[in-house]
């Protein structure tokens, strides 16, 4: 929790003021408890509250400086703004992002490239009624994330419930130009997709199944690499084509594991067909994220269940991974975020230096040294 600075967090807090000043339980100190439940994978306030005081004289050396009671605890979770830990991973992403930008891509691009989408947390309808969804909705909040494929971190975040449709994200993206900006066929929307591309951004979207279009050009393509056709097209239907008035790239695959035919659109006309193919099939990264958070944080049981303790909970699991990635890079560590969970969770209470901790369980082998962030064996 050194990597992040109480300065900065104050600095977070400020934006985020109180009607009054905080007695028994500080602000840090929430978010310290919140961090805690999900390195130690804590199931309840009664069950925080037993280990935080389970050896009180430590206490002190994790931060804490206020008296930890579950009383405490449920108050700061219901009452206690969640938008200052969304403010908090802002900022660890931004620090996360300048660590990995030289990170290797496979594709060797120079400019970034991100992978959109979204996850629901399903939520019970009885304990959580304020996340009903209906018949034809689920009954969940829904994640979205903006993952940068350079590192597999995320850039930027957002939460809904379980009925926001997915392209409405769009509307509040932040778009950086040049950057390329990958999606699933549920964010097809033309007009959306056209302001995306007058801010200056690149985006491979896959394409619905019926879409009306005309071939203005045509240009030849191996089928050997499993391209069927890259053409340059425009829209004919009158409603697309007012929503998106310029010409688009149309690119057939035929994926050969999956017996699979899939049709991407872009704005972008100079790289190569294959490789805004590789750009898409590189998406599934995003998917790996959700699936990692899901299986080695703590965000199936709630520790409220009013929806501002149920961000503030999703916020920090959010900080917590990215205080991991950061400590990964910053240390040279050689274990997977999965590993190091593992041993943080054991010795919670130690006060061994981490660096000193994690290198003496650090891989013997050279194959399990030149580990991604997602260690795919244990997804």
């Amino acid at each position: 929790m050194a990597l992040l600075h109480p300065q900065t967090f104050a600095r977070c807090a400020a934006l985020h003021p109180l009607r009054r000043k905080p007695r028994g339980l500080s602000r840090y100190d929430h978010f310290l408890a919140l961090c805690f439940a999900q390195l130690t994978a804590r199931e309840s306030l009664r069950d925080l509250e037993t280990n935080l005081n389970a050896q009180p004289h430590l206490l002190y050396h994790l931060g804490f400086r206020g008296r930890i009671t579950r009383t405490n605890l449920a108050y700061a979770n219901r009452r206690r703004d969640w938008q200052l830990f969304a403010t908090i991973a802002e900022g660890l992403m931004k620090r996360a992002r300048c660590l990995y930008i030289t990170e290797p891509n496979r594709l060797e691009l120079p400019e970034l490239a991100f992978a959109l989408d979204s996850s629901l947390i399903h939520l019970s309808a009885k304990i959580f009624p304020w996340a009903k969804g209906g018949r034809r909705h689920a009954d969940a909040v829904k994640l979205h994330v903006l993952l940068c494929l350079r590192g597999n971190l995320p850039a930027w975040a957002g939460l809904s419930d379980g009925r926001y449709p997915d392209v409405k994200i769009l509307d509040v993206l932040p778009v950086e130009p040049g950057c390329y900006y990958i999606m699933d066929r549920g964010y097809v929307d033309f007009s959306r997709l056209y302001h995306l591309h007058v801010q200056g951004g690149f985006f491979v979207v896959r394409s619905r199944s019926l879409l009306g279009f005309a071939v203005s050009a045509s240009r030849p393509v191996d089928k050997q690499t499993g391209l069927r056709c890259d053409q340059t097209i425009r829209l004919t239907n009158p409603h697309s084509k007012r929503n998106y008035p310029g010409e688009l790239r149309r690119i057939k695959i035929y994926d050969k594991e999956r017996k699979l035919t899939i049709v991407l659109l872009t704005n972008q006309f100079d790289l190569p067909a294959v490789t805004v193919a590789e750009l898409y099939k590189q998406r599934w990264q995003v998917e790996l994220f959700f699936k990692w958070i899901k299986q080695h944080l703590h965000i199936r049981t709630f520790l409220g269940q009013t929806p501002n303790a149920v961000y503030s909970q999703l916020w920090a699991a959010i900080c917590v991974y990215l205080l991991l990635a950061i400590m990964k890079k910053e240390l040279q560590l050689s274990q997977s975020l999965y590993q190091m969970t593992q041993i943080i969770n054991l010795r919670p209470f130690e006060q061994t230096p981490l660096a000193e901790l994690l290198a003496k369980n650090a891989p013997e082998t050279e194959a399990d040294q030149n580990q991604n962030l997602f260690d795919l064996n244990t997804l």
